[in-house]
């Protein structure tokens, strides 16, 4: 079945000194549920707002104040994209699960991902004075209470999980294994794994940890969203390759893109020696042919759930929205024939970005 839609992006995805793109494609499905009517900006507006508010919810100031408004700078920070919550939902959604059931786990994950990104801040580890658009939290708060505050984050989304799961929606077991797949990825052998070889690790080392400092927190966002529907296995392993696969591809892109905002006369020396990126190891072109790889990747595991239809499409817009971004700011004419959206043939053709 073919069908026209048309996405917009919403305001988190927002290209400045430029109108937000409008892209038409044509989207190929063989279930029988989809319908021409099925609105992408709609979908995205309303479960980002409801995600801003349940995670404000999710976070009241309580004594003692201090510990509690620095948690919720960084949860509730306006630069924030909120991709693990909102592909928790969706692939919570892809199932047949209820958007209710998938809430809390959202909210979770939303909390560690924001601590990560607190403790990858500070002066010891990544020592970033901003972070999604203003100071980081140490920079803010100074370094104890950050610290504190990442400290904190972790076991609220774990108990926000517990307390606020709705169990006639979810069985006990399924939340078992979302509880113990955050485990695994925030844990030795996922995030902070990671983020030791990138403090401590050689140039070699870039693809580990890329896979384990931002592929882990991707497909754990996926794989929960799955579990809390109870999609089979082998639906879960597609969600797990295809969430390791996004969650580097936005890294790679953001990496790419402070990469053009540098000045060629002078190099980014301090970036160099804060990280292992694909970037800095190899550069702006390669890291360009690995932001296409992750995405043909990605969109051949979301190929073989084309039987869900429309409810795929969320999933495949977080690949789009990307790939424009990209591509809008960098106005590279060669990346743009390398990952043209054209390209994606089967469930995405005869696009035409509208800049």
């Amino acid at each position: 079945m073919v069908f026209s839609t048309v996405i917009t992006c919403s305001p988190h995805f927002c290209f400045p000194k430029a109108a937000p793109p409008v892209i038409r494609r044509t989207i190929r499905c063989s279930a029988a549920s989809v319908s021409p009517k099925f609105d992408l900006k709609t979908y995205w507006t309303s479960l980002i707002k409801e995600i801003d508010q349940k995670l404000d919810e999710a976070i009241p100031v309580q004594y003692p104040q201090q510990i509690y408004e620095a948690m919720r700078y960084s949860v509730l920070a306006k630069g924030a994209k909120r991709a693990p919550p909102v592909m928790c939902v969706a692939a919570c959604e892809l199932f047949g699960g209820n958007r209710l059931a998938a809430f809390p786990t959202a909210c979770a994950l939303e909390m560690v991902h924001a601590a990560s990104l607190i403790h990858d801040d500070l002066p010891c580890m990544d020592d970033d004075p901003s972070r999604r658009g203003q100071p980081s939290n140490h920079t803010m708060f100074g370094v104890d209470m950050a610290i504190l505050a990442g400290d904190a984050l972790f076991p609220l989304g774990f108990r926000h999980i517990v307390s606020h799961t709705p169990t006639d929606l979810v069985p006990e077991t399924r939340l078992l294994r979302v509880i113990a797949e955050i485990a695994r990825a925030v844990g030795s052998t996922g995030m902070a794994a990671g983020q030791f070889l990138d403090l401590e690790g050689g140039p070699n080392a870039v693809d580990f940890v890329q896979e384990k400092k931002f592929g882990e927190m991707g497909q754990c966002s996926a794989v929960c969203g799955g579990l809390l529907a109870g999609a089979s296995d082998d639906e879960i392993q597609r969600l797990r390759r295809y969430g390791r696969a996004v969650g580097v591809l936005y890294q790679v892109v953001d990496d790419i893109l402070e990469a053009k905002i540098e000045t060629e006369a002078k190099e980014d020396e301090e970036n160099k020696k804060k990280g292992k990126s694909y970037v800095s190891v190899y550069g702006v072109e390669k890291a360009m042919e690995v932001a296409e790889d992750l995405r043909s990747q990605a969109k051949k595991e979301l190929d073989g759930l084309e039987r869900y239809g429309e409810k795929v499409l969320p999933l495949y817009s977080l690949l789009i929205m990307l790939l424009i971004e990209l591509d809008h700011k960098t106005m590279n004419k060669d990346f743009n024939r390398a990952v043209s959206l054209s390209k994606m043939d089967g469930n995405i053709a005869q696009s035409n970005v509208m800049k």
